[in-house]
């Protein structure tokens, strides 16, 4: 018999899986996770990956860091940004909730400030889910003469729950963004856009500034012609607005 047909009559036909001693039981558990979803037995896309760690490891920070000495710094990051859109989509769940059932704002304000906190979110980000929700929670007229007049005044109800989230010209800049967004999205709000933002600069959500900075540069594509048409007039009278200011200014002097 040759060399080779001794060595491979010494093979054992079902040979131990020698890997598994060298592995700690942390990677044990994480291979036989995977394992079990490679089968079927889980859905990878429904289930966080933390969940591949025992019960007592499953925080974001351990999952990162346990990644990123791993040298999987992208797995890390991919975590950290489903960690976070999950909560942006449960704190959006938990505003729409509390609008609908009319929990006073001030309480509304304080949770979300809590959550923003927690999450570690802007307030660039934190406008957008609170404008969202604030539109989410309501049934539409589909009439636009009305659905107009139906939505200036739910805005003006919640404009303190706007204005406490719009501090800086960034959100402002967001919330303009977003409120385009939504108007070119819902057909029945496109000739509403003009009337929401003069509400809002009025309840002191909205500044010159902001709205100024949307109509020159910062607007969105869609929808482009009908909203500067529509907001033409009320830029030139920020503008008027301003130089006689100016003016006033100089003459005090």
């Amino acid at each position: 018999m040759s060399s080779q047909g001794t060595f491979q009559s010494q093979i054992p036909s079902n040979p131990p899986d020698w890997s598994e001693s060298f592995l700690s039981k942390e990677t044990q558990q994480v291979a036989s996770s995977l394992s079990k979803e490679a089968q079927g037995v889980r859905d990878a896309s429904s289930s966080p990956p933390q969940e591949l760690f025992p019960a007592n490891k499953r925080s974001c920070e351990h999952f990162s860091k346990y990644f990123t000495d791993a040298g999987l710094k992208e797995l890390s990051d991919f975590a950290r940004n489903q960690q976070s859109i999950g909560a942006r989509k449960e704190l959006q769940k938990e505003l729409q909730e509390m609008v609908s059932r009319g929990d006073p704002q001030k309480e509304i304000i304080a949770f979300t400030k809590e959550e923003m906190k927690k999450a570690s979110l802007s307030e660039q980000a934190l406008i957008s889910i609170i404008w969202t929700s604030l539109m989410s929670c309501v049934e539409w007229n589909k009439k636009e003469e009305l659905v107009t007049e139906q939505a200036i005044k739910h805005l003006k109800q919640y404009s303190p729950l706007l204005k406490a989230f719009t501090s800086q010209g960034l959100s402002e800049l967001s919330l303009l963004v977003k409120i385009q967004e939504y108007c070119y999205d819902n057909i029945h709000f496109m000739k509403a856009f003009q009337k929401i933002v003069v509400l809002l600069y009025k309840a002191d959500v909205l500044s010159e500034e902001a709205i100024m900075k949307w109509y020159s540069e910062a607007h969105l594509a869609k929808g482009k012609s009908v909203f500067l048409e529509q907001m033409k007039k009320f830029v030139e009278w920020l503008k008027n607005a301003e130089e006689e200011s100016e003016s006033d200014e100089e003459e005090a002097d």
